[in-house]
């Protein structure tokens, strides 16, 4: 299982067992949008090869309000 916790400067992750920090910028580069708009979908595909996406995906902007 995954974990994702979102802030304003970007998304610190536990996967398998590791701990790592996605930044703002990276997440940006990566989906080519700005980082409110990324959807918590896309960031958890950035890190799964094949992700469970079960319920609807959010933007962050609606995670950190």
């Amino acid at each position: 299982m995954t974990v994702l916790s979102f802030d304003e400067q970007g998304v610190d992750v536990i996967y398998d067992g590791t701990e790592f920090r996605l930044e703002k910028a990276l997440i940006e580069e990566a989906t080519r949008k700005d980082y409110p708009d990324v959807t918590d979908h896309e960031v958890l595909q950035m890190i799964e090869d094949d992700p469970s996406l079960s319920k609807e995906p959010r933007r962050i902007k609606e995670i950190l309000a």
